[in-house]
């Protein structure tokens, strides 16, 4: 190094030890996190979305010792609050809640400005709470394979709702009318509780939906289990069969999976701290006693792992949604 180089870094060290130079925004290293971070989940308050979000919160603030802000941004299907996060501040400070619909909103929606791999970064993955196929009890079927029986029958006869386009609920419908070969009619509402009030009255027929929501109705006797649709049982429903075991479907496999996101532009030294805390934290007996009263379940991913995974989630609805000749509207 010359010697006008070394004065100049050695001014600079000496401005920074005295404070006259400063890291600014979350490069403040050693004090990440400085101030409060918020979680915008895209969808109103109090869904399933959001109350993971809140055990997540609630934990991270009591680790960072700053206030984790939960703030809801709904709309256009969760295209508003993840927009509103792919052009936030790339400091740490703003972060994301997502679920299934991250994955296919660009393909539903043509005025989309955001891509759910190049504009974000993992976190972690907290798990997936599995769907369970569920038929009014007037449905004359008692197992899934007899459902697809009778979809086989009567082509259309069998009505599935769903909570809108792009939905859990709409792509897992969608999923078994391609690999049963069947043709179930979608019928998408505006939101969950609109579909479950014309499913519990028979207006439709089936409707695949998140076991905690389920498993009241059907200990009730006002919906019949049929199959879950994630890879393994549920630990809710352990005598249900999942759709591969029950119609011999083995490349069935749909669920409500949660993570959390970072802008892409975030440096990877925050989103690497984010990852490891968060990761930790969320395997605590505490939160993971949480997660199971709200039906999430499976093994937590790191940052790493869950972009891998949302890669591969992307490229599996992507073909779904063109085999199934589903257009984006404007």
């Amino acid at each position: 190094m010359n010697e006008s180089r070394r004065s100049m870094v050695t001014i600079a060290a000496a401005l920074l030890a005295g404070g006259a130079l400063k890291p600014t925004g979350a490069w403040a290293q050693g004090a990440y996190p400085a101030k409060a971070i918020r979680i915008i989940v895209p969808y109103p308050a109090g869904g399933v979305v959001d109350s993971i979000a809140r055990v997540v919160g609630e934990r991270m603030g009591r680790q960072y010792g700053q206030p984790v802000v939960i703030e809801n941004r709904a709309g256009a299907g969760g295209a508003i609050g993840t927009d509103f996060v792919a052009k936030s501040p790339p400091d740490g400070y703003t972060l994301l809640m997502v679920s299934p619909s991250h994955a296919v909103m660009p393909f539903f929606q043509k005025n989309t400005t955001w891509d759910p791999v190049r504009d974000f970064q993992g976190i972690a993955g907290f798990g997936a709470i599995p769907n369970v196929i569920v038929v009014h009890p007037g449905v004359k079927a008692k197992t899934l394979p007899e459902l697809i029986r009778l979809a086989k029958k009567d082509a259309g006869s069998i009505t599935y709702a769903s909570s809108g386009l792009g939905t859990s609920s709409h792509l897992t419908g969608e999923l078994l009318n391609q690999l049963a070969h069947v043709q179930l009619t979608h019928v998408p509402y505006k939101g969950q509780p609109e579909a479950m009030t014309d499913l519990l009255s028979g207006r439709v027929d089936m409707m695949p939906m998140s076991t905690s929501l389920a498993l009241p109705h059907i200990k009730a006797g006002k919906l019949r289990a049929l199959a879950v649709t994630t890879g393994y049982r549920s630990s809710a429903l352990p005598e249900v069969p999942t759709v591969a075991e029950a119609a011999d479907l083995p490349g069935y496999q749909v669920g409500t999976w949660l993570a959390l996101l970072a802008p892409a532009r975030v440096p990877k030294a925050i989103v690497s701290k984010l990852s490891t805390d968060v990761t930790d934290a969320i395997q605590l007996a505490e939160v993971q006693s949480k997660f199971k009263d709200l039906a999430l379940e499976g093994v937590p991913q790191s940052g790493a792992a869950f972009d891998a995974f949302l890669k591969q989630e992307v490229s599996v609805w992507a073909d779904v949604i063109k085999r199934a000749g589903i257009q984006a509207s404007s």
